[in-house]
């Protein structure tokens, strides 16, 4: 019997909770089809067992997760010795398939990987591969970690214990004993992480800078890269485990706010073991057919993977509004408090008769339950995020942040005043949903708007905006990691608004794989195929050209809708939209050309 696909696919670490268990492993994803017979799954958990014996590593949870492509496999391994749990791993599946006389093809062949049907000689060599790679210092560490309260971080390259101004960071090649460790010196940080499908960057800005606010020295670490009291570190997209780390180690941070994305949970699981708050924003069609994971359940469980890391005294806060998050919270072991754009929400209310948190909006106010009594945070429409109140997404961000903040321990007219001023400034929340008011009536918006959801919520609010009679100019781009499938469904959610015009682009950083105008080619079929006319579609693959020729075409009154993605693209264009309203430009003049002084 033979196969043409790959035996296994995306074998890698867990280095920290993850959608399959609370520790650390390995995982890969089976790639023969589904479904997987169950009697190669009970042949894969007995080498499992077997290998776990030989090489002395303690039992844990073994877990298969079946799904429409086939199946994840995966097992908890020490944190030391991680590359050699993945080689466990695929030894331990192609071994089984090459028992059942299935076709491994040549990666049974490679040059020191375990080779499949000589088990002895097998697990000779991964024990030589975990012995190599084993830390002998870390199980003392770890224990006295434990003994002291003090949460411990580990990566390749280096070990620290504590977090922030309280860390101490060592490379693992120079470990030191316990009674080495100046453990007086050392202490946690409060820690807030925030996932969702929408909403995670704006929802960690702000949260920052209600936790600056408090006095406190605040990291935090987004698609766009780490700050520490909003100065940038470092820039790129820092929302996995490995900025997570890097954050908490600086050690000038006394609190951080993780931006924490489906890829890095999937890849990698948590940067960290504890945290104190968890916000999950919202659960909304993204990413599907990735890791195994191809319905939104499957979707939530992986945002609700943050809950894991929350302490016995710690909250997971999530949106009421949400259905599927409703659906999955009685999977979440924590204490949870909800928020909604409705203050009156059944689950608000037994939040509220329990003695736990809410935030909610009644009568255009918002109100934030702290678990004994309730304080307004003030009117909805006065906060800048919400653009008067238009921006329902952002009144949800807006609740779900004051809620973590609550969690935290910060005060309600500190976090009130914070929503008072915060998006006032477009360097508040750069990239999303920043606008422009232009000469003759023409209104700008900058967002990251990546997937239909988002793309859905910023049409609406531009739409009840800008009820006028000027045009809808749209640009339009999708990363290239996405199926052809995600990729129309965006074109068909822009198609509903009934643009007038659309120029498609790549987005810049977010080809992965794709030739540059693949992408565009996708959605322009779509486009079509929902009843865009082939003239109001345009191609400028640039992202800084594309902003600029709908600019140069744009009349009085219309609406330019223009999600930039790439973080050199967007801080051109926004420079470019503050410095034609400062200039009281108006539709039909030049543009300034983009070499232009400052």
């Amino acid at each position: 019997m033979s196969t043409a696909a790959p035996p296994f696919d995306d074998s890698r670490r867990l280095t920290g909770p993850n959608l399959y268990f609370a520790g650390t492993g390995a995982v890969l994803e089976t790639g023969i089809g589904a479904p997987v017979a169950d009697a190669l799954l009970e042949a894969w958990t007995r080498r499992i067992a077997r290998a776990r014996d030989a090489l002395g590593w303690p039992d844990g949870p073994v877990l298969v997760r079946p799904h429409a492509t086939g199946a994840s496999l995966a097992f908890t391994a020490p944190a030391d010795v991680l590359y050699a749990a993945t080689e466990v791993n695929e030894w331990a599946w192609l071994d089984t398939l090459a028992e059942a006389g299935i076709d491994t093809g040549e990666a049974a062949l490679q040059p020191g990987h375990a080779p499949v049907g000589d088990e002895d000689a097998a697990l000779r060599l991964l024990r030589a591969v975990a012995a190599a790679e084993h830390l002998p210092r870390l199980a003392s560490l770890r224990e006295a970690a434990a003994l002291h309260a003090l949460p411990l971080l580990l990566d390749d390259e280096r070990l620290s214990l504590g977090m922030g101004t309280g860390s101490r960071t060592w490379d693992n090649h120079a470990l030191p004993a316990p009674d080495e460790v100046p453990w007086q010196a050392l202490h946690a940080i409060p820690v807030a992480l925030v996932t969702g499908s929408n909403g995670k960057t704006t929802s960690v800005r702000l949260l920052a800078a209600i936790a600056m606010a408090h006095g406190w020295h605040t990291a935090n670490s987004c698609t766009d890269g780490l700050y520490l009291d909003a100065r940038l570190i470092e820039d790129g997209d820092y929302s996995g485990p490995g900025g997570a780390r890097a954050l908490l180690r600086h050690p000038g941070a006394e609190a951080a706010i993780l931006e924490t994305a489906r890829g890095g949970l999937l890849r990698r699981g948590l940067g960290v073991e504890r945290a104190d708050v968890a916000l999950v924003t919202n659960v909304s069609p993204d990413h599907f057919g990735e890791y195994g994971i191809h319905d939104l359940d499957g979707l939530a469980q992986v945002k609700l993977t943050v809950a894991r890391a929350i302490a016995a005294d710690g909250t997971v806060v999530l949106n009421a509004d949400n259905a599927r998050l409703r659906a999955h919270a009685g999977t979440v072991a924590a204490q949870l408090a909800w928020f909604s754009g409705d203050d009156d929400h059944p689950l608000l209310r037994q939040a509220r008769a329990d003695g736990r948190g809410s935030c909610g909006v009644r009568d255009g106010h918002l109100l934030l339950f702290d678990g004994t009594r309730s304080h307004d945070l003030g009117a909805i429409a006065d906060m800048p995020l919400t653009l008067g109140g238009l921006a329902t997404h952002n009144v949800q961000n807006c609740a779900g942040a004051a809620l973590a903040a609550s969690r935290l321990g910060i005060a309600p007219d500190t976090i009130a005043g914070v929503l008072a001023r915060f998006g006032s400034a477009h360097g508040d929340n750069p990239g999303r949903l920043q606008r422009w008011v232009l000469g003759d009536g023409v209104q700008a918006y900058v967002d990251y708007a990546h997937n239909p959801d988002g793309l859905q919520h910023l049409l609406e609010l531009v739409r009840r905006a800008h009820g006028g009679p000027g045009r809808l100019h749209l640009l339009l781009g999708q990363a290239g990691n996405r199926s052809d499938e995600a990729i129309a469904e965006l074109a068909a959610t822009a198609a509903a608004f009934a643009p007038d015009r659309v120029v498609l682009k790549d987005m810049e950083g977010y080809q992965r794989g794709r030739a540059s105008g693949a992408v565009a080619g996708v959605l322009r079929a779509a486009l079509l195929r929902s009843g865009v006319p082939a003239e109001a579609i345009v191609e400028c693959l640039d992202e800084t050209a594309a902003a600029r020729l709908i600019l140069a075409d744009a009349r009085p009154g219309d609406s330019l809708v223009l999600p930039v993605h790439g973080t050199g693209s967007r801080a051109r264009v926004v420079m470019l939209l503050d410095r034609l309203q400062r200039l009281g430009w108006a539709p039909g003049e030049p543009l300034l050309p983009e070499d232009a002084p400052a």
